[in-house]
């Protein structure tokens, strides 16, 4: 005898979920709702199955960056969540994921659509809410399925986002068992993509590289094979290797940066307003590695795109000569200017973290000043050591740091230690990642706060000026006095406040396990003169 039949929105949810664990879907997370029922009643029979692993979060925008952080150290993850403004508060995670090239699955529940615009309770138009940012799915029934198909088996190439919007009918709960015919396949996850012709550089320009986030290994390998500098953003996946410098943007407005007569750029460079004039100069030839993500154009001008580029042979050696000595002069300058301050900087907390991340390290890094406070204290690591740094670079926005990072440690278990660095204010907006119910899966993560009481990235820029001075707080610097240790305190979070380099370097050593957060304090009203002080040693 057959089984019984559930009702259509249990049979619809339950084949939408699935399809998605067949197509590599291994963690979802899920944000409570009534509409949504079917998908959390389905996602907990998968988990019954062993299919996935299911993580539940009150704040949509938090789900959101969970699941970001999930797939940027390659877990395939989706989102599932109400109607209404549940939707709207997902839309910063899908624009990360959309121009960072990160697969995601975003499933939405919907009221019928006789329903839409008849002002119906947490109804408004969902359909393509997030623009060209997804590709968008309307579904109201199973045989609506096939195109989501289509769309799940893309995920491996870099794609936009898969949103799948749901309408589900009362009643809302399951009124069968789920019958299992079988044990999804979870299929080998590889990028099918063609072998790109392949370009050949010729030597003679004086060539840089330049590694913006995610450019991966091959920036390194075409530099070291043409004997090029290499300038490597944190987050590249490129600092390591003989050829990648640590002080590059403070040498590029001097007499080796006006030198430069070719650049290859492989990955997003976001961080340096320095790489950023080098890249618009006219008499620069610049060569581009297209990057991942949802980038139509390159924000600067390019004279050539190359998916994959060779070279013919190693060029002259005295030009990697020259930057590789005046990098390791100027950083030993830098140390000492740091070495002289009386009070603990934004870089000595940088660069101890950095000594704090072993091989096999995650490390979640935060927009505004931290990242660019890691790039100058970075050193070269050696090849092969995986280290993984990742940062919401898609668009450089402050939003979901500190769930991002609980996401990718969540994700990425076999790593030796899991380290997130961020400012007080980013820290501050995502401050509902801290949340975990009971019985849901923490990660093994030391979140570093750096806390100058408010946003000190405005001072080292025009905003900064001392003719602003009057209007500065109220406008940009927004000290907000918050007391972190409380905070923490309320969601049950260890908490460490340290305000010295051994300090800090002591709870760096003696994580205690779980979520904990140390605090470490910084000065903000001297940021602008110890910028001016760094950037003069170039």
């Amino acid at each position: 005898m057959s089984p019984p039949r559930a009702n259509a929105a249990t049979e619809l949810a339950r084949a939408l979920v699935d399809l998605m664990t067949s197509a590599g879907v291994a963690e979802v997370v899920l944000s409570p709702g009534s509409r949504n029922a079917p998908l959390a009643f389905a996602a907990w029979d998968a988990v019954a199955a062993d299919r996935i692993r299911l993580h539940t979060r009150l704040d949509e925008r938090t789900a959101g960056f969970l699941a970001v952080g999930m797939a940027k150290v390659g877990h395939h993850s989706a989102l599932m969540c109400t109607s209404g403004t549940a939707v709207a508060n997902l839309h910063p995670a899908v624009l990360e994921a959309a121009h960072a090239g990160v697969p995601l699955v975003v499933v939405t529940a919907d009221r019928p659509a006789a329903l839409r615009g008849t002002g119906a309770s947490q109804t408004t138009d969902q359909v393509r809410v997030f623009g060209d940012a997804a590709s968008f799915h309307d579904v109201a029934d199973v045989a609506d399925l096939d195109g989501v198909r289509g769309a799940l088996a893309l995920l491996d190439h870099g794609c936009l986002p898969v949103h799948i919007n749901v309408q589900f009918t009362p009643p809302l709960v399951p009124d069968a068992p789920w019958h299992h015919t079988g044990d999804a396949v979870q299929p080998v996850m590889r990028r099918r993509e063609k072998t790109p012709r392949q370009h050949e550089l010729p030597l003679g320009p004086r060539t840089v590289v330049v590694a913006g986030d995610d450019a991966g290994s091959r920036a390194r390998v075409l530099a070291e094979a043409g004997g090029w500098p290499l300038f490597a953003e944190p987050t590249s996946g490129a600092r390591n290797g003989d050829n990648a410098l640590r002080c590059y943007r403070l040498l590029l407005d001097g007499d080796l940066g006006q030198r430069i007569q070719r650049v290859v750029v492989a990955g997003h460079p976001t961080l340096s307003r320095p790489v950023s004039r080098l890249l618009e100069r006219e008499d620069v030839e610049v060569i581009s590695v297209p990057p991942r993500g949802w980038w139509a154009l390159r924000p600067f001008p390019v004279d050539r795109e190359a998916p994959a580029l060779t070279v013919a042979g190693r060029d002259d050696p005295a030009w990697l000569a020259a930057w590789l000595d005046a990098d390791a002069e100027l950083g030993r300058a830098l140390d000492r200017l740091l070495a002289a301050e009386p009070d603990l900087t934004p870089y000595d907390v940088a660069g101890a973290v950095c000594r704090a991340l072993p091989p096999s390290g995650l490390l979640v890094v935060g927009a505004s000043s931290p990242i660019r406070d890691l790039d100058l204290m970075a050193p070269s690591r050696t090849v092969g050591e995986r280290r993984k740094l990742i940062a919401n670079r898609g668009l450089a926005g402050i939003d979901g740091t500190v769930s991002t990072a609980i996401g990718a440690a969540l994700a990425r278990p076999h790593g030796a230690r899991n380290l997130a660095l961020m400012g007080d204010v980013t820290f501050l907006h995502d401050s509902n990642g801290l949340i975990l119910g009971p019985g849901e899966a923490e990660p093994d993560l030391t979140v570093v706060v750096v806390n100058d009481d408010g946003g000190s990235i405005f001072a080292m820029l025009e905003q900064g000026d001392e003719m602003f001075a009057d209007r500065y707080d109220k406008l940009f610097g927004t000290p907000h006095g918050v007391d972190v240790a409380s905070l923490c305190a309320a969601t049950r979070t260890p908490h460490w406040r340290v305000d010295s380099l051994p300090e800090l370097d002591q709870a760096l050593a003696s994580p205690n396990g779980g979520v904990e957060v140390v605090e470490v304090v910084v000065r903000r009203d001297n940021r602008r003169e110890l910028d001016a002080r760094i950037r003069a040693l170039g």
